[in-house]
């Protein structure tokens, strides 16, 4: 199965780095009033038994053909979409800086690349696509800055750099094992994978932090909009995109989740603007532009 990157997979991808960007000031509010664990089985409890109505209501079946695929690919997808990747950053972030753990997920793409290769048709990785990534992720380093790579001087600093580095890797793979799926409806896909991914979460939150506390309305609307839009939707559209355009394509949302954190920043916070802003978009943007050439040629000779 070919990638097929169209003018809806741009948008998807775009309005997935836009409201993965966003999410960093949703979760910072949602943390004054739970857990980081009971925040992330909460969103993705919430996004799965959603997603599943949604799915049983359009009363359609996971398989769209006769072709099956086992328990074990569709539980590997549940667990490194979601579950795993979800708890090892939050709780890596304990330890490292925020930059550092940015810089994480744009090597997401990096890691993409020779796994796609290797394991999906039509993937191949070539020299332009390899320098087109290799520079979007340089202008993600640039974006976040020296922080990056600064240490904290906190105890278990390299096992919180290795948690972080390890939910890049769940996602990467991931997408990988669910391209390779056969034929699916990607709500049902979407709805199956949430679900499994919650039940290890929702096991470990009660362990960790015992029983759930009562939010307020306030932190309660905000982890319902995480649950909804950060979660359940963005799932949705990461399904679809991967399925039709493929997981390297997919891989362009990482560059664009740290560029969109700045510039909501900028624009709702008041944050200052930094001349690395502008240099780090160009950099992305010629990356983007050298390893989608292909699909952007396509896009634009319609």
């Amino acid at each position: 199965m070919q990638p097929d990157i169209t003018a809806k997979s741009w948008i998807m991808v775009a309005t997935l780095g836009l409201v993965w960007g966003a999410s960093f000031l949703f979760i910072e509010l949602a943390l004054t009033g739970v857990g980081p664990f009971w925040l992330t089985a909460s969103r993705i409890l919430f996004a799965g038994l959603l997603t599943t109505a949604i799915w049983k209501m359009r009363g359609g079946p996971l398989y769209e053909t006769d072709e099956r695929a086992g328990w074990v690919p569709l539980l590997a997808v549940g667990v490194l979409s979601s579950a795993l990747p979800f708890v090892a950053i939050s709780w890596g972030q304990q330890f490292v800086t925020s930059g550092f753990a940015g810089v994480s997920m744009a090597a997401v793409a990096l890691v993409v690349l020779p796994l796609a290769h290797f394991f999906v048709p039509g993937e191949r990785l070539t020299l332009r696509k390899s320098l087109g990534f290799l520079i979007g992720f340089i202008g993600v380093a640039v974006l976040i800055g020296p922080e990056a790579f600064r240490s904290t001087e906190v105890d278990g600093e390299l096992f919180g750099r290795f948690a972080c580095v390890l939910g890049a890797a769940c996602y990467a793979v991931s997408s990988v094992v669910m391209r390779r799926l056969p034929p699916v409806d990607p709500v049902g896909l979407s709805a199956v994978t949430l679900l499994i991914g919650a039940v290890p979460v929702t096991v470990l939150a009660a362990i960790v932090e015992g029983v759930p506390p009562m939010p307020s309305a306030e932190v309660a609307m905000v982890i319902l909009t995480l649950g909804l839009v950060q979660t359940a939707a963005a799932n949705l559209l990461r399904v679809m995109v991967i399925r039709s355009a493929g997981p390297v394509f997919m891989s362009l949302t990482n560059y664009q989740v740290p560029l969109w954190s700045v510039l909501l920043g900028v624009l709702l916070l008041g944050e200052s603007v930094e001349a690395s802003l502008f240099m780090a978009m160009v950099l992305i943007l010629t990356g983007v532009f050298l390893s989608q050439r292909g699909a952007l040629r396509r896009l634009f000779s319609h």
